[in-house]
């Protein structure tokens, strides 16, 4: 059922063409009819001027045929002809913030999470990048103060990790700690404060995870709830009552929440996906940094005592006397 006053084209064409083709027989009717009564006239009262007038009437009737057929039908208190011939012109444009309103209760809590979403994808793009996680500067710098014959001195890489804190750095300050165990050890060690560091990195990335499962399914709860009242209130509508025009502004109103969700939704689940692959990718190149660098602390370690002193040799005691020679296995004597 359409509303009143709306006219589709096809709808227009057939009507006009209706109009026309009854307005061209009519032209025709009323020269034949002319015709008829010339050829009915006693040429006794035919006089000099009734040829010239004959000819007059007949082009008159063609000239309201010609005219009948170019007119276009009058409206009758109906809409105007740009309004027929284009329903969409006289339709106001729609305002966003009165379809955020009319969305009912379920667009705060989308909306708090819209806050959210803006929120944390501003704060973990700064706490994600490579300076914050995995500095080039900090590779280079181990690079530059490792040797190839002595290995890696623990307090030259302290010294480079405290010049660059990151989440590598103070991965790496775990490692160095094990400095004098074994090489499992180390990377066992560093292993572990990797997990906890991209734990902490993560963090933020869960709630944004959070918002893009969560937002849609509320936008969903809200156009559920509104259907059913759209619906509830269509059949509550009397019978002269155009119930289309009511289900259709109903059900309108009813999707604004799950186009909310959705737009909620979507950027959290692309901030989400984009920030966790940067954490892998970070984090994979830090795994591959640490076995180097364990074995270059291995190496050090095997050359160096724990003092960082040069080794000493191992001192010589004087031989005891002939008499008190005893083998280590002999019992004193009382």
């Amino acid at each position: 059922m359409r509303p009143d006053g709306l006219v589709t084209r096809a709808a227009l064409r057939r009507k006009g063409g209706r109009a026309v083709l009854a307005a061209g027989l009519l032209a025709l009717a009323l020269g034949s009819l002319a015709l008829g009564q010339e050829a009915a006239a006693p040429a006794s009262d035919a006089k000099p001027g009734a040829a010239a007038s004959r000819a007059a009437r007949l082009a008159d009737a063609d000239e309201k045929a010609k005219a009948a057929l170019a007119a276009k039908e009058p409206s009758a208190g109906g809409p105007s002809d740009d309004a027929l011939l284009d329903p969409l012109a006289g339709i106001p444009p729609m305002n966003l913030w009165t379809l955020t309103v009319a969305g009912g209760p379920l667009m705060i809590p989308i909306g708090m999470f819209s806050v959210l979403v803006v929120a944390l994808g501003i704060e973990r793009a700064v706490a994600l990048r490579r300076r914050a996680v995995l500095p080039r500067k900090l590779v280079a710098g181990l690079k530059a103060v490792s040797d190839r014959e002595h290995g890696l001195d623990p307090r030259e890489a302290a010294r480079v990790c405290r010049a660059h804190p990151s989440a590598a750095a103070n991965v790496i300050r775990v490692m160095l700690a094990r400095a004098r165990g074994s090489r499992v050890e180390m990377e066992q060690a560093a292993g572990e404060a990797a997990q906890r560091e991209a734990d902490r990195l993560s963090g933020g990335v869960r709630w944004l995870n959070l918002s893009a499962a969560v937002a849609p399914m509320l936008g969903l709860l809200g156009t559920v709830q509104g259907m059913i009242q759209a619906f509830y209130i269509t059949s509550h509508l009397p019978v002269v009552a155009n119930r289309a025009i009511y289900l259709a502004e109903s059900i309108y109103v009813a999707l604004v929440t799950t186009f909310g969700g959705l737009t909620v939704a979507i950027p959290a689940a692309i901030l989400g996906h984009m920030f966790s692959g940067r954490i892998l990718r970070l984090f994979r190149e830090l795994d591959d940094l640490v076995p180097v660098l364990a074995g270059q602390l291995e190496r050090h370690a095997r050359g160096e005592p724990a003092s960082g002193e040069p080794p000493a040799p191992p001192r010589a005691e004087p031989p005891p006397p002939p008499g008190e020679a005893r083998s280590k296995y002999s019992t004193p004597t009382r």
